[in-house]
């Protein structure tokens, strides 16, 4: 892990110059951080942040997001495909983003401290970003106390709590007037947007539009209310470009976070595209699979490929595999990804949580889930008209149906353009709405039905049979340090907001 860390550290050299004063030779951590141009802070958060969702978050949500399965050539994440992450179980994965989020911190505080309002509002918005993953996948979280080089041991704060304070936060970073912003002007060093501070307050609303969203099925009022007040304002734009790091040159040290967690450090076929995701793209010809997939070079023919079950890694039983098929007709996960950006928020899933806002006030999101669709096809190199006969074809939007069928419809396309870094959106949206729909089935039953979750076929499943994870436990290391964390709760216990 040491190694991905210092490989963001060098790729941030390489884009923010020497005038940021940025040492590489001195941990960020080390420097005294009122002293620490902002310039300087920024950067090692913004790679703290983007190290640990690009890479280990992104591994465990496209797992539980059943994007990727467990080959049966390799066995590093069989614990996480058998739904049995302990709290022994990647400690970095805490320690990495809080460790970002400390730099966050600090410029957030001295921000504030010197007025800079520029770095208050992507200090802000960048912590809550963090914060708002964090919290949906564990629950309570060091929130008010977090980072705070003070208290050694942090107060956590109850999901709900986390959930106002982000709102609270982002309302009060969005008030501040960035005219009267002092000090130094950010720009290279800022890696998300390179200053565009106009995309910064879109990113801002975009998060409180999401915030609001997550809650409707256990606070609807507070969901309807905030939605509904966001549309409403005249002053307020979502985002319609990327929130990402898109500078990767996908050389050495210079690579895409995910690339470099997996596919550097494990052979090339340690993950497989889940028949849950195959299948579906299969079933209704899209052409984006063929981006999603890593295709074996020695087959010409793609349609000789069968997909393996999810969590099923053992001899694969379940594959019914032509006569002269091996495992080698099994695709991987893509494998050209050293350069793909890490997207905090992608423009598809701005567009739909348009959508989904929209149909909860009575609007029509179908402009929104259109362009989506349309934006997806393009990021994966297939053309708009190519969008256009789906869009109009087999991903119609319902207009005409009823508030579920919509509903459905957009989760289900976020599920897809969620792929590959940002599975984790796609398991937080099942657990909040249940789409994509559960099959009745397992996979190696011919009415299985492409794009249905499936529970693991893993023999090293220890929940009953169906019982699908909604959190990760505690990391040993904060039980260990930290007499604050809550009692260690299981896996199968849902987030508060949790239909």
């Amino acid at each position: 892990m040491k190694k991905i860390i210092i490989s963001i550290l060098i790729l941030s050299t390489a884009f923010i110059g020497c005038s940021t004063n940025l040492d590489i030779n001195e941990d960020p951590d080390l420097l005294t951080p009122e002293k620490t141009p902002l310039a300087t802070q920024l950067p090692a958060g913004i790679i703290g942040v983007v190290g640990a969702e690009g890479g280990i978050f992104s591994i465990i949500g496209g797992f539980w997001a059943q994007h990727f399965t467990q080959s049966s050539s390799a066995n590093q994440f069989r614990n996480i495909d058998s739904y049995n992450i302990t709290t022994n179980d990647y400690n970095y994965a805490w320690t990495t983003m809080y460790d970002g989020l400390n730099d966050i911190k600090a410029v957030q505080r001295k921000a504030l401290a010197e007025e800079n309002w520029n770095y208050y509002l992507i200090a802000t918005t960048l912590y809550v970003q963090a914060s708002q993953i964090m919290t949906d996948f564990y629950g309570d979280i060091p929130y008010v106390e977090a980072c705070d080089p003070k208290i050694l041991a942090p107060k956590f704060n109850t999901g709900q709590e986390v959930y106002d304070l982000m709102i609270k936060d982002l309302n009060n970073a969005l008030a501040k007037d960035l005219k009267t912003s002092k000090g130094t002007v950010p720009g290279k060093d800022d890696f998300i947007f390179l200053g565009n501070m106009t995309n910064w307050r879109k990113f801002a609303n975009t998060l409180k539009l999401k915030i609001y969203i997550r809650q409707s099925e256990k606070n609807t009022a507070v969901s309807d209310s905030g939605i509904k007040a966001l549309l409403n304002d005249a002053n307020v734009s979502f985002l319609d470009t990327d929130a990402a790091e898109s500078n990767f040159l996908g050389t050495p040290n210079y690579e895409n976070p995910l690339y470099e967690f997996n596919y550097k450090l494990n052979v090339r076929t340690n993950i497989r595209i889940s028949r849950t995701l195959g299948q579906f793209l299969t079933d209704k010809a899209d052409p984006r699979k063929d981006a999603f997939i890593y295709w074996t070079p020695a087959i010409a023919n793609s349609t000789a490929y069968v997909f393996q079950d999810q969590g099923n890694y053992e001899t694969n039983p379940s594959l019914g595999y032509p006569k002269g098929v091996t495992t080698t007709y099994i695709p991987s996960v893509i494998y050209n990804g050293a350069k793909k950006p890490v997207y905090l928020l992608s423009l598809e899933e701005s567009l739909l949580l348009q959508a989904e806002a929209l149909e909860r006030t009575g609007a029509s999101g179908k402009a929104k889930y259109d362009a989506a669709i349309t934006e997806n096809f393009r990021k994966n190199g297939i053309s708009s008209t190519a969008a256009d006969s789906f869009i109009n074809g087999v991903y119609a939007y319902p207009a005409s149906g009823t508030f579920d069928q919509k509903l459905e419809a957009i989760i289900v396309q976020k599920w897809v353009a969620s792929f590959p870094e940002n599975g984790f959106e796609a398991f937080f949206e099942k657990n909040r709405t249940d789409y994509p729909k559960t099959s009745p089935v397992a996979q190696n039953v011919s009415s299985y039905v492409g794009g249905q979750f499936a529970f693991s076929a893993s023999p090293d499943v220890v929940v009953s049979y169906g019982t699908f994870p909604k959190r990760i436990p505690y990391p040993l290391s904060e039980r260990s340090y930290n007499s604050n964390t809550p009692k260690l709760l299981d896996a199968s216990v849902k987030i508060w907001w949790n239909k």
